[in-house]
């Protein structure tokens, strides 16, 4: 008698022993991870992340299908409650508790590439920024736009905008605003060799007004890469002759209404300081973010003699250029024939 009582206390044991290893085996190397219909998806741990908004963030985002197994494993993971870091992780369909905890604690985030392009003023470009990393766009409008800051890195609150490339880069989603500036100011080193700087005290500029004028001449020819040279030669045939830019986009940025499609009289003599019909040289900053070709065409820019031009009448997109007033007179007219035929009117 005793001895089958002793064997069905064993048995007991055993079941509920080997119950007790199947369901940890279950809570810790089961699938949890569902994505809906995806096979991968990124899931985002915010800077301020405590461990409970994590777990909240992963339930209610529909992530995990049991939220008190996840619980369970992850308190069971050593350096994982207090060691929540942040970043943007891809998570894999089927994943188990024990994966998503191991890739969570690893910190083995997922970078982020996103491209800086058409992009004018510190506004657009905290907001190209934000839309891609963590750091929201006050934070580094802020930034860009405090002098002291700003000051530290050799600009003012206006040329800062040179310091930022026009290309497509690769960063941790957790960047701040403060990193996201080191990493451009080191891009911008990189640009900046020696060559070139050489290349832009040959023309007498600094490296802050070889971008300003590059931005111009980006504006001027944003289509046909291959014309930016022969128009950075011409602005600085003006430039050393003294003569007034008079270049339309300038006067378009300064009064900030970017649909304006035939700049006139009453446009031109707006007064801001950007308005290159009035103020001689070059504005006070750039009017756009220009590639490294617009910067390149400046630093070899074309030998000429041409201190006029106009687009061209044919609406290619190129300009037709002038060495002297008569002749850019005939150029203007019949570009401006063409755009009343065209009922382009402003």
């Amino acid at each position: 008698m005793l001895k089958k009582i002793f064997i069905s206390l064993l048995l007991i044991v055993i079941f509920a022993g080997g119950y007790y290893v199947y369901d940890m085996y279950q809570r810790v190397y089961q699938p949890n991870v569902t994505l809906k219909n995806t096979n991968s998806d990124y899931f985002y741990v915010y800077s301020h992340f405590t461990y409970d908004d994590l777990i909240n963030s992963l339930y209610e985002q529909g992530y995990i299908i049991d939220r008190v197994s996840f619980k369970w494993v992850s308190e069971k993971k050593s350096n994982f409650i207090n060691n929540v870091k942040p970043g943007r992780y891809k998570l894999k369909e089927g994943m188990s508790n024990n994966q998503l905890i191991d890739l969570l604690r690893s910190g083995n985030q997922s970078p982020v590439k996103f491209t800086i392009f058409n992009v004018k003023t510190i506004k657009e470009l905290s907001g190209v920024v934000s839309k891609n990393l963590e750091c929201d766009s006050l934070s580094l409008y802020n930034l860009l736009t405090d002098k002291s800051f700003t000051s530290s890195y050799g600009f003012n609150t206006i040329t800062i905008l040179t310091l930022f490339l026009p290309d497509t880069y690769e960063f941790y989603w957790n960047t701040s605003a403060e990193q996201f500036v080191k990493r451009m100011a080191d891009e911008y080193k990189k640009f900046w060799t020696e060559e070139r700087k050489a290349k832009a005290r040959a023309i007498n500029l600094t490296q802050s007004e070889v971008s300003i004028l590059a931005s111009i001449v980006q504006a001027e020819q944003s289509v046909y890469r291959d014309e930016r040279p022969k128009i950075a030669g011409l602005y600085i045939n003006r430039l050393k002759k003294g003569m007034l830019l008079q270049s339309d986009p300038t006067v378009v940025y300064g009064i900030g209404d970017f649909n304006i499609n035939r700049v006139l009289t009453k446009h031109i003599q707006t007064n801001t300081p950007y308005n290159t019909y009035i103020y001689q040289g070059l504005p006070p900053g750039p009017i756009n973010l220009p590639e490294i070709s617009s910067l390149d065409a400046v630093l070899n820019y074309e030998k000429h003699n041409y201190i006029y031009m106009c687009a061209k009448a044919d609406f290619s997109g190129y300009h037709a250029f002038a060495i002297n007033y008569n002749e850019h007179l005939v150029n203007a007219r019949n570009f401006q024939k063409e755009l009343n035929r065209r009922k382009i009117y402003n």
